[in-house]
């Protein structure tokens, strides 16, 4: 068992997975630090390891390693590259789409909640706005993952 998650390790498509998510949550961060003010432990915490939308989508960036990775190793006609293209295609949609247009529809929603509730007795409980991806944000994941995919399996 033990041998078996040491060549985990030194398997190229998932060191290529794991270091686009922890690059881009990283570059994400930086971006942050230097564009809002961030008060928190906490909250530097939550942008290194969990906060989902901005600037690179750091799902676009792993599923792109993952099936630049596999390419390159299985070759673009194996059904495991086909595979991986199509789970690209479905989060990348996800995260530009559904998820996007999920969170302005609860900031929406909280906005006129908290109208209705300032005029009434209505104690109005906000509801989660989820953040998806403007397309720049899922470009940049999708290229960051390209490369990263790309070294991991030339270098």
């Amino acid at each position: 068992m033990l041998f078996e998650i040491r060549l985990l390790f030194h398997n190229p498509v998932f060191l290529a997975a794991v270091s686009s998510w922890i690059i881009s949550q990283f570059i994400k961060t930086l971006i942050t630090l230097f564009t809002r003010n961030v008060t928190s432990f906490h909250d530097l915490a939550s942008l290194l390891f969990w906060k989902t939308g901005g600037m690179p989508s750091s799902h676009s960036a792993l599923v792109s390693a993952v099936t630049t990775t596999i390419g390159f190793k299985s070759g673009i006609y194996s059904d495991l590259f086909v595979f991986s293209c199509c789970f690209t295609l479905v989060v990348v949609r996800d995260a530009v789409g559904v998820r996007r247009s999920s969170g302005l529809q609860a900031r929406a929603l909280n906005e006129l909640g908290s109208k209705f509730s300032s005029g009434t007795k209505y104690q109005f409980k906000p509801v989660k706005e989820i953040q998806g991806h403007r397309p720049m944000e899922v470009l940049a994941g999708i290229l960051l993952g390209f490369f990263i995919g790309v070294a991991f399996s030339t270098l």
